[in-house]
């Protein structure tokens, strides 16, 4: 038995995202997190294993959806979902051993999708062969262009906000090597690592301004006497124009925030508990099927549309820098 391995409390600071979905905060986190603990102290199974675990067991559900019969499919929404919380063991695992590997994290990946797709023509050809309805055909084929339009959108809006930021943090080097000026932040991170600050006041910055100083941090000298501030770093925000149109949005965020959960309520997660656990567990395949992919679809159009906002905001600040050289020059 490993003694190395620290108490429950730092093991969820350790191992537990800063914000999670919702269904992983209440539902997975409470049974998955002590599980990682005793399997880190009492086993030597690595991430990667557990991955392979959680793999099997979705195709067992996918074994179980194809049989149509309900009590086949209760029993299989039960075997899913045993599946995620292995599937997020994994990577709890390997931030709490440091045995995490890009390969890894490549495996999780693709064996997420083929369980989706496996778990999805499982499930409605099953209920196609029960009921001969083509409808079923549809679902099935509507539940893996959603999983993959989810994953698609997020890996492609990621390089997008990559790409923002990275040409910024290019323009202010450029503007600190001829200027001298701060360090620069982006309000997104500042408010995502801190989601207890003022509200107001965010609500204020939001509102009329694009950058500004945050606080500095004073010290002490050797001499005792009080050291110089240390530098104030601008800060960036991209999401300006998107807080101006939904000034509650900060609000609903920070709660959300102060209890792990990402304010994306309904995305690839939830969709797919929805389809692949309340539907079959009560028996309404096709109403769960079609509200979770109605609700996906609304909070992936609201993510584009923040995306849009976010870009106006882009070129503004990069404008900013354009005007900003005018005066440098004369």
């Amino acid at each position: 038995m490993r003694r190395d391995i620290p108490p429950l409390a730092e093991v969820r600071r350790i191992t537990q995202k800063k914000r999670d979905a919702w269904w992983t905060v209440l539902l997975v986190d409470p049974v998955a997190t002590p599980l990682v603990r005793s399997t880190a102290m009492r086993t030597r199974i690595t991430p990667n294993q557990i991955t392979w675990g959680a793999f099997l067991l979705g195709l067992g559900s996918a074994a179980c959806f194809a049989l149509g019969d309900w009590k086949w499919l209760a029993l299989g929404a039960v075997v899913y979902h045993l599946s995620f919380i292995l599937d997020c063991m994994d990577g709890k695992i390997a931030r709490l051993t440091g045995q995490g590997s890009v390969f890894g994290a490549w495996l999780d990946f693709v064996f997420d999708r083929i369980r989706v797709m496996v778990c999805g023509v499982a499930l409605m050809g099953g209920q196609y062969d029960r009921t001969g309805d083509t409808l079923y055909i549809w679902l099935a084929l509507a539940v893996v262009a959603l999983d993959t339009l989810r994953y698609i959108n997020s890996l492609e809006i990621f390089k997008i906000r990559h790409s923002m930021r990275k040409q910024i943090k290019s323009r202010m080097r450029a503007a600190r090597r001829a200027q001298n000026q701060a360090e620069l932040a982006f309000m997104e991170d500042l408010l995502r690592d801190n989601p207890s600050a003022d509200i107001e006041q965010d609500l204020q910055r939001a509102a009329g301004e694009a950058a500004y100083d945050v606080e500095p941090a004073e010290g002490t000298g050797a001499d005792g006497e009080a050291a110089p501030a240390a530098p104030r770093p601008q800060v960036i925000d991209l999401h300006q124009e998107f807080r101006r149109k939904f000034p509650a949005y900060l609000r609903a965020r920070s709660f959300l925030l102060r209890h792990r959960i990402r304010a994306h309520l309904v995305s690839g997660i939830e969709f797919q508990m929805g389809v692949f656990m309340i539907g079959p567990l009560f028996d309404v395949v096709v109403p769960a099927t079609i509200v979770s992919g109605a609700l996906l679809l609304v909070f992936e159009l609201a993510i584009i549309y923040k995306l849009l906002l976010s870009t106006r905001d882009f070129t503004r600040t990069i404008d900013s820098f354009e005007e900003q050289k005018v005066p440098a020059a004369a």
